[in-house]
């Protein structure tokens, strides 16, 4: 069986406050952010940082009825998920629902970065939210 994932795209990283938390990375790791864009689907502000061939995506919530937000006011700030690149997201979907994995997108949709993108249940993961993410690794 050959392997479902060709590399990690991203860590979600979940802030209260977006700018604080770039300019935090900027000063104390040196970081510059390559991309910066508001989901409104996902209800999120989203900062990439480049570090090797992945990203640190920083995510401030656009309320708190969102999500990211919901998520901040559960557990506060840190870890939200990891976002693992495949070639075909449709077909990644596929083989875990064969496989009994827990989905929370059955269909693949829309991404930041014209990417294509699908959330599996943070169930089927050791309670690790996993978003697969299809195609523009370099922004």
């Amino acid at each position: 069986m050959s392997g479902l994932l060709t590399d990690i795209d991203h860590v979600g990283i979940a802030v209260e406050d977006l700018d604080a938390a770039v300019a935090h990375y900027q000063r104390t790791l040196g970081l510059d952010p390559v991309h910066r864009e508001v989901v409104p689907d996902q209800g999120v502000e989203e900062v990439l940082f480049h570090v090797g061939s992945s990203f640190v995506q920083l995510l401030g919530a656009l309320g708190s009825d969102t999500p990211v937000g919901k998520f901040l006011a559960k557990h506060g700030p840190g870890l939200h998920h990891i976002g693992y690149r495949v070639s075909d997201v449709a077909e990644a979907l596929e083989r875990l629902k064969a496989n009994g994995v827990p989905l929370i997108d059955e269909v693949p949709r829309d991404g930041p970065r014209g990417t294509t993108i699908a959330f599996v249940h943070p169930k089927g993961f050791d309670g690790v939210l996993v978003e697969l993410v299809q195609g523009n690794e370099a922004t």
